[in-house]
């Protein structure tokens, strides 16, 4: 609920004597109510003067939590006011600066609204469809609600502390104190092939039944192999592993799931190991420019990395420097009487390429050396 910023219309200037305007459904009021928790009490220049904040800073919260402009009406509850009250004392207190604190609502801004909207498109409409002939979605919405509202508060509170906690987790981990934001990561996308020729033919509602199914998919793949989903693009996705053994396996995992299903398009992979700037959970620099143009140039059902990728497993022995050091090393110990290494991946060469903003780039292309599917 983004303000007017200007101060202007305060508790006297007669327009925020109403709690709501008339044109409004009174069932949204009363939902809104039930969700918030509080009545309308208060216009945005009353709320900031209660929590004791400034007007244009009150402003500038609001607009990064993504609240649409209300003027001066009175809209805002003891919750608002509350909200207010807590992201400026972080900032008194020392913990937060001001431009940290507007991050903090920004982020939570838009990762609830994300939420929020799927919630309701996917979940709720679906449910509050009258289960009996007569019954309008107005007798059905509020009880039904009322019912989910804590179960869900309670989950959305478990899972972000249990995010919190991973997150928290490699952050300390990390080398230095740069590393923290500026961190080597192994970062992949992976690409629908002909996503574009598909959303010609396919029939609205079948193409989001196969853009869901396949973030479902990779979603689960991601976090089960113990990578980070960073976000979804529809027809892509972008994740990133701490790793290069970890998003390797990622990717050729999803090339296999998504190759078994006859109902998915071929997938592409391309993946980039380096220096990341994290923002915001979002991922940033030319590592992540790199495995953006690889996935643009990756055969179909293939997945290509970068040198340093490439380097960064044969380091870590999850990859030969080549297939003949491989067969070497395999004459060796039955030679020896011993067991040659165990490599999971292969790498082979691709021919040096220029790539737009990147230069010339050696992609390798990887697969699976065991038998293990």
């Amino acid at each position: 609920m983004t303000v007017d910023d200007t101060g202007s219309g305060t508790a006297g200037d007669g327009r925020g004597d109403h709690p709501a305007d008339p044109g409004e459904d009174p069932l949204a009021l009363r939902l809104e109510q039930l969700i918030l928790g509080a009545e309308r009490r208060y216009t945005p220049f009353q709320a900031a003067r209660s929590a004791g904040v400034s007007m244009e800073l009150a402003s500038r919260f609001w607009r990064a939590m993504g609240f649409a402009d209300i003027g001066q009406a009175k809209a805002l509850t003891e919750a608002d006011v509350l909200a207010l009250r807590r992201l400026a004392g972080l900032v008194e207190a020392g913990l937060l600066s001001e431009a940290m604190a507007v991050q903090v609502a920004r982020s939570t801004g838009q990762t609830t609204a994300r939420l929020a909207e799927w919630q309701i498109d996917s979940f709720l409409e679906g449910l509050t469809e009258p289960p009996e002939p007569g019954m309008t979605r107005t007798e059905v919405t509020y009880p039904l609600i009322e019912l989910l509202l804590p179960e869900l508060e309670e989950f959305l509170v478990y899972v972000w502390r249990r995010q919190l906690a991973a997150a928290t987790g490699r952050v300390v981990q990390a080398a230095d104190d740069e590393e923290m934001v500026d961190r080597r990561l192994a970062v992949g996308f992976a690409d629908l092939v002909g996503f574009t020729r598909l959303t010609r033919r396919m029939e609205e509602e079948e193409l989001g039944e196969l853009v869901e199914a396949f973030e479902t998919t990779a979603a689960d793949l991601v976090a089960a192999r113990g990578g980070r989903l960073i976000k979804t693009l529809g027809d892509e996705v972008l994740y990133a592993a701490d790793d290069a053994g970890t998003a390797a396996e990622i990717a050729l995992r999803l090339i296999e799931t998504m190759a078994n299903d006859e109902t998915m398009p071929e997938l592409r992979v391309g993946m980039a190991f380096g220096t990341v700037t994290t923002r915001m959970g979002d991922v940033f620099g030319t590592t992540v420019n790199l495995a953006s143009r690889l996935t643009s140039i990756a055969p179909r059902d293939a997945v290509l990395v970068d040198s340093a990728f490439a380097q960064e497993l044969i380091r870590t022995g999850d990859a030969p420097a080549s297939e003949a050091q491989a067969a070497e090393e395999a004459a060796a110990a039955e030679k020896e009487g011993t067991e040659p290494p165990v490599y999971r991946f292969a790498l082979q060469p691709m021919w040096q390429r220029p790539v737009r903003g990147l230069g010339v780039v050696e992609p390798w292309l990887l697969s699976r050396r065991d038998a293990e599917q």
